[in-house]
């Protein structure tokens, strides 16, 4: 298998109410453990929920864990599902780097993982790693931000984490629409960590710097919606602020005349995906599916927010 080839899956469906636990009731199929972020963050939660609802429909016990960006903490829950037994580990890492070993040791111990959200720097230990295809996305972004900026305009970037792979690419995807245009112009670059409190804060502080700033593209809704925050405090509300993952807060926003636009990826899909695909794994032993595959995001402005629900869209 060419495990450098992607696929992509499309296919965007609504997201169904679905109470999250930390144990599953047992089943008959055995046990998965699914690792992700903090559920602080409602995109994380999204996933959780998602692949721990497809799971029990499967069949399959569940162990929900959260490692909240510490590679450590991973590490330590990695040996968690190790030691239960788990037939397979649906995971959103915690590094692109540091994430390899510790999917390296779950396959010695004969447990496959599946990524979603985040890729990992190394192929052929993952069986598979489900993201969103963060460049298609990041352009939609970019070219809604140019659009409502007139094509010109001094404006801000704020940057997720350096350690993940997503925040590079769509800041590149971002850049490589929004530097067409000479007349835009950014006056700020800075990382807020994918943190609503840590966007709140450095907006707070580049606003001070850059009265006369028109716009903010941010690397995810918690971010914009920190921006935002702190640009109502101030009084700015004409700044034009735009987000990527579709949250329901930056949908409310959106429908109140707030923050501008966002990009949905389908994480409660994502994780749905990655279960069947553990789940065929698990029964036959092949995915019949590359590695890398790639879902294409949605671009969510005004016009269409109201059909937006738990990150997945209902028309």
């Amino acid at each position: 298998m060419n495990t450098n080839r992607r696929v992509f899956v499309s296919g965007l469906a609504a997201a169904v109410t679905v109470a999250s636990t930390t144990m599953g009731r047992a089943q008959d199929k055995g046990l998965i453990a699914i690792i992700t972020p903090s559920h602080d963050n409602p995109f994380f939660k999204a996933e959780a929920v998602g692949a721990e609802a497809r799971a029990q429909e499967l069949g399959y016990e569940t162990i929900v864990l959260v490692h909240d960006d510490d590679p450590n903490k991973q590490s330590e829950l990695f040996d968690t599902a190790i030691a239960r037994g788990a037939n397979a580990i649906i995971l959103d890492n915690a590094g692109a780097d540091a994430t390899v070993a510790v999917v390296k040791r779950a396959l010695d111990a004969g447990i496959p993982s599946f990524l979603i959200d985040r890729e990992i720097k190394e192929s052929g230990i993952a069986i598979s790693q489900i993201v969103s295809n963060n460049y298609q996305g990041a352009q939609l972004g970019a070219e809604e931000f140019v659009t409502i900026m007139g094509e010109e305009g001094n404006y801000v970037e704020l940057l997720g984490r350096e350690a993940d792979t997503n925040a590079g690419i769509r800041s590149s995807g971002y850049h490589d629409i929004i530097d067409q245009y000479p007349d835009l112009v950014m006056v700020a670059q800075q990382s807020a960590n994918w943190s609503q409190t840590e966007a709140f804060e450095k907006m707070e502080s580049i606003l001070q710097a850059n009265p006369d700033m028109k716009g903010v593209i941010c690397g995810n809704d918690t971010m914009a919606m920190g921006a935002w925050a702190a640009l109502e405090a101030a009084g700015r509300n004409e700044v034009i602020v735009v987000g990527f993952d579709g949250s329901n807060d930056v949908r409310d926003s959106i429908l109140a005349g707030g923050i501008k636009a966002t990009v949905l990826q389908p994480a409660f899909r994502q994780a749905q995906i990655a279960v069947e695909q553990a789940d065929q794994y698990i029964q036959t032993g092949s995915t019949g599916l590359e590695e890398k595959q790639l879902m294409d995001c949605v671009l969510i402005n005004a016009d269409n927010a109201a059909d937006l629900e738990t990150f997945a869209l209902s028309s």
